[in-house]
């Protein structure tokens, strides 16, 4: 962040001496520069720095790719089966199970009704005599 007044006498310890180049590859900041985004460690190499990119540290891009070559897949030798058929599914067998199981579990809900209605009365019939 920068102060439209100019810097603060407590920021010239950060600065580079004006004397030594920097040592990235980035051109150093002059006084009108330093609120225009240019410079900085932020900042990449401008359209006309030498080395744009290649110097000490700087990044060179992603390594080149190389298709690979024709047949580079290893040779199959084993041959899956085609998948078996299904067995034929009996409808009105399942429909048959599946009603005995719906009957089963009313009637299970029938007589567990059936038991908390009575404890219901036992208990309302204490309570009253």
């Amino acid at each position: 962040m920068t102060t439209p007044s100019g810097a603060s006498p407590g920021d010239e310890f950060w600065r580079r001496p004006p004397d030594q180049p920097p040592t990235d590859g980035t051109s150093q900041p002059t006084a009108g520069q330093v609120g225009a985004g240019a410079g900085g460690p932020m900042a990449g190499p401008g359209p006309g720095a030498a080395g744009a990119g290649a110097g000490p540290g700087g990044y060179t891009g992603p390594p080149p790719t190389v298709p690979p070559p024709p047949g580079w897949r290893p040779p199959v030798h084993v041959q899956v089966p085609p998948p078996r058929q299904l067995p034929p599914q009996d409808m009105a067998g399942m429909d048959s199970a599946e009603q005995q199981a719906q009957r089963l579990t009313y009637g299970v809900g029938v007589v567990a009704a059936v038991v908390l209605v009575l404890l219901v009365c036992l208990l309302c019939s204490r309570v009253i005599f």
